[in-house]
Protein backbone atom coordinates (compact mmCIF):
# COMPACT_ATOMS: atom_id res chain seq x y z
CA UNK A 1 0.00 0.00 0.00
CA UNK A 2 1.27 3.77 -0.76
CA UNK A 3 2.52 5.85 1.71
CA UNK A 4 0.43 8.05 3.81
CA UNK A 5 2.29 10.82 2.32
CA UNK A 6 1.52 9.67 -0.88
CA UNK A 7 -1.60 9.11 -0.81
CA UNK A 8 -2.29 12.73 0.64
CA UNK A 9 -0.14 14.18 -2.60
CA UNK A 10 -1.84 11.85 -4.91
CA UNK A 11 -5.43 12.64 -3.44
CA UNK A 12 -4.79 16.85 -3.24
CA UNK A 13 -3.63 16.54 -7.01
CA UNK A 14 -6.64 14.53 -8.08
CA UNK A 15 -9.62 16.42 -6.37
CA UNK A 16 -8.16 19.73 -7.10
CA UNK A 17 -8.49 18.52 -11.00
CA UNK A 18 -10.75 15.87 -12.02
CA UNK A 19 -11.53 16.08 -15.72
CA UNK A 20 -15.15 14.53 -16.35
CA UNK A 21 -15.33 14.07 -20.34
CA UNK A 22 -12.34 16.76 -20.60
CA UNK A 23 -14.19 19.33 -18.19
CA UNK A 24 -11.59 20.71 -15.39
CA UNK A 25 -13.63 20.09 -11.94
CA UNK A 26 -11.10 22.65 -10.19
CA UNK A 27 -13.99 24.19 -8.34
CA UNK A 28 -14.44 21.39 -6.37
CA UNK A 29 -11.25 22.40 -4.73
CA UNK A 30 -13.71 25.04 -2.70
CA UNK A 31 -14.62 21.98 -0.67
CA UNK A 32 -11.38 19.78 -0.97
CA UNK A 33 -11.51 19.61 2.75
CA UNK A 34 -14.59 17.78 2.92
CA UNK A 35 -14.22 15.58 0.06
CA UNK A 36 -10.80 14.86 1.52
CA UNK A 37 -12.07 13.97 4.74
CA UNK A 38 -14.47 11.93 3.46
CA UNK A 39 -11.83 9.94 0.80
CA UNK A 40 -9.61 9.56 4.08
CA UNK A 41 -12.35 8.00 6.21
CA UNK A 42 -13.04 5.77 2.73
CA UNK A 43 -9.38 4.73 2.46
CA UNK A 44 -9.78 4.09 6.53
CA UNK A 45 -13.10 1.84 5.64
CA UNK A 46 -10.77 -0.29 2.91
CA UNK A 47 -8.15 -0.57 5.29
CA UNK A 48 -10.79 -2.47 7.76
CA UNK A 49 -12.37 -4.73 5.31
CA UNK A 50 -8.14 -5.91 4.50
CA UNK A 51 -7.85 -6.02 7.98
CA UNK A 52 -10.70 -8.32 8.33
CA UNK A 53 -9.81 -10.71 5.40
CA UNK A 54 -6.33 -11.02 6.60
CA UNK A 55 -7.40 -12.21 10.16
CA UNK A 56 -10.27 -14.79 8.47
CA UNK A 57 -13.44 -11.91 10.30
CA UNK A 58 -16.11 -13.96 9.45
CA UNK A 59 -18.59 -12.94 6.25
CA UNK A 60 -21.01 -11.27 8.07
CA UNK A 61 -18.83 -8.47 9.32
CA UNK A 62 -16.95 -8.45 6.12
CA UNK A 63 -19.92 -7.89 3.79
CA UNK A 64 -21.08 -4.95 6.55
CA UNK A 65 -17.68 -3.27 6.34
CA UNK A 66 -18.05 -3.44 2.22
CA UNK A 67 -21.29 -2.21 2.28
CA UNK A 68 -20.48 0.38 4.11
CA UNK A 69 -17.80 1.64 2.23
CA UNK A 70 -19.67 1.13 -0.89
CA UNK A 71 -22.34 3.69 0.75
CA UNK A 72 -19.55 6.21 1.15
CA UNK A 73 -18.51 6.04 -2.09
CA UNK A 74 -21.63 6.83 -3.38
CA UNK A 75 -22.20 9.21 -1.46
CA UNK A 76 -18.49 10.61 -2.35
CA UNK A 77 -20.16 10.17 -5.88
CA UNK A 78 -23.47 12.17 -5.12
CA UNK A 79 -21.77 15.06 -4.08
CA UNK A 80 -18.68 15.22 -7.10
CA UNK A 81 -21.94 14.63 -9.30
CA UNK A 82 -23.96 17.22 -7.59
CA UNK A 83 -20.79 19.89 -8.24
CA UNK A 84 -20.64 18.85 -12.08
CA UNK A 85 -23.75 19.66 -12.34
CA UNK A 86 -24.27 22.53 -10.77
CA UNK A 87 -21.07 24.03 -12.07
CA UNK A 88 -20.71 22.51 -15.67
CA UNK A 89 -25.18 22.14 -16.30
CA UNK A 90 -26.62 24.76 -14.32
CA UNK A 91 -24.67 27.62 -13.83
CA UNK A 92 -26.61 30.63 -15.06
CA UNK A 93 -23.24 31.92 -17.32
CA UNK A 94 -22.78 28.73 -19.02
CA UNK A 95 -23.22 29.27 -22.99
CA UNK A 96 -25.18 26.69 -24.97
CA UNK A 97 -21.91 24.65 -25.65
CA UNK A 98 -20.30 24.46 -22.37
CA UNK A 99 -23.87 23.39 -20.92
CA UNK A 100 -23.89 20.74 -23.92
CA UNK A 101 -20.62 19.88 -22.99
CA UNK A 102 -21.50 19.39 -19.17
CA UNK A 103 -24.52 17.41 -19.75
CA UNK A 104 -22.74 14.93 -22.14
CA UNK A 105 -19.49 14.61 -19.59
CA UNK A 106 -22.78 14.05 -16.88
CA UNK A 107 -23.86 11.64 -18.76
CA UNK A 108 -20.68 9.64 -19.77
CA UNK A 109 -19.94 9.96 -15.95
CA UNK A 110 -23.12 8.04 -15.06
CA UNK A 111 -23.71 5.80 -17.14
CA UNK A 112 -19.76 5.01 -16.05
CA UNK A 113 -20.19 4.71 -12.66
CA UNK A 114 -23.49 3.22 -12.40
CA UNK A 115 -22.39 -0.22 -14.23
Amino acid sequence: MASDSHQKRHLGTVLSYIPIGGICMAHLSTHKDGLLKRVRRIAGQVQAIERSLESDADCEKVLHLVAATRGAMNGLLDEIVEAHAREHVAHPDLTASQRKKGVDALIGAIRRYSK
